[in-house]
């Protein structure tokens, strides 16, 4: 006999068994219908054809790269993985990307490399470094026999014909085209080259596809050197034009944006000394009134005059502290010794020394009368020099 299970038991169970490979990266092709975009910013809609119907979501997350609103109707290609929403035990399409009918296998695979690259930060502007001010040595990576090397030479010698080129050969189409460029690309990491151009020139979507490689992409990602990315016509995008520092439209754009005009360096440098003549013509000629200024002052014109003048001032200040020293120090100090002879006269150690004592009861008070203290009370006796602690046997009123 079968034991039954639960219906969330069974619901699991075939969530777990469509969680395999197979069910987690597909492309579905159909024909939108119930489309709801969802205040939340989902998308919620069915992919149907003739004979079938399957429900699909896109969360905002995902559909806010589209660059077009899904319609009913509308024939598309949805990518994404099969999933289980458990509280109706359906399954439905979990969408990460939505493509127009007709789209080929490299553009898919295009797409969706992209959104995965995307999602994992290769594309964020924080990570990506600025290119040199002035590179000493470029690195170029292309192929030795392409029109994109004979331009970006050409560029880089008429802007600044002293900058140093040091080109890697590599193929830019075919199958072997990835590899080749991730060996040009390493080599160049152990060479003394300031930043790198990789590129090509124009060529259809299939001959780019080499700039599309996965592999190179996170190659690129890695470089310790600057890489700017050229590959094909200004309307051209690869995968490499995304992850490297900097995208130019065109090899001979790329070369512009590597290295300034000499010219305009020589110009640059010729304004900033103009300027820094004329700052410290400026500061010369504000210490020069300066100098002037002190030059004229009474004191440096007549020293002698302001030294008569301070001298004079202290005979004044030295003749005052006398006449207080005998007028005010002098007799305060005669009235301090008559203050501290009556201070002696009247403090009991004076009178202890005399021969006398003072005596204290067992609470610390000082006992004036015989008839104070008991016979067999414990009494404290302070003398001049010294104490006593003594036991009364009698009393004498």
């Amino acid at each position: 006999m079968v034991h039954p299970i639960s219906v969330s038991e069974l619901t699991k169970q075939i969530k777990s068994a469509l969680s395999s490979p197979e069910f987690q990266s597909v492309a579905v092709e159909g024909e939108i219908s119930n489309f709801v975009h969802h205040r939340s910013g989902h998308m919620y809609f069915s992919l149907k054809d003739p004979q079938s119907r399957i429900k699909a979501v896109m969360f905002r997350g995902r559909n806010q790269r589209l660059n077009f609103v899904p319609k009913n109707g509308d024939t598309l290609v949805a990518v994404g993985s099969i999933g289980v929403y458990e509280p109706n035990g359906e399954y439905q399409l979990y969408v990460d990307l939505l493509l127009p009918k007709g789209v080929g296998a490299l553009h898919l695979a295009y797409e969706q490399l992209k959104e995965k690259l995307e999602l994992e930060g290769l594309f964020d502007p924080p990570r990506k470094r600025a290119l040199p001010a002035l590179p000493h040595r470029v690195g170029v990576i292309t192929s030795p026999s392409g029109a994109a090397l004979r331009d970006i030479l050409h560029v880089l010698t008429r802007r600044h014909p002293g900058v140093r080129v040091l080109v890697f050969p590599s193929l830019v189409q075919g199958e072997e085209a990835p590899d080749s460029l991730i060996d040009a690309l390493t080599k160049a990491q152990h060479t003394d080259v300031d930043v790198i151009i990789m590129g090509r020139g124009g060529g259809s979507f299939e001959e780019l596809s080499a700039f599309n490689d996965e592999r190179l992409a996170r190659a690129i990602a890695q470089s310790s050197i600057p890489v700017v990315s050229a590959c094909g016509h200004e309307t051209d995008f690869t995968i490499a034009d995304f992850v490297a520092d900097l995208r130019a439209p065109t090899p001979s754009a790329a070369a512009e944006l590597v290295v300034p005009m000499q010219e305009e360096l020589i110009s640059g440098i010729a304004s900033l000394q103009a300027r820094m003549a004329r700052s410290l013509e400026r500061r010369i000629q504000a210490e020069r009134r300066y100098i002037n200024q002190l030059s004229q002052s009474p004191v440096l014109q007549r020293p002698e005059h302001h030294l008569r003048q301070r001298r004079q001032r202290l005979d004044e200040l030295w003749t005052g502290l006398s006449r207080y020293l005998r007028h005010g120090v002098i007799p305060k100090r005669a009235q301090l010794k008559n203050a501290v002879g009556k201070l002696e006269a009247l403090s009991p150690l004076g009178t202890l020394a005399r021969g006398y004592a003072i005596c204290q009861n067992a609470e610390g008070e000082i006992v004036l009368q015989a008839e104070k203290v008991a016979t067999g009370d414990v009494v404290h006796v302070t003398l001049h020099k010294g104490s006593l602690s003594c036991i009364v046997e009698g009393r004498h009123t």
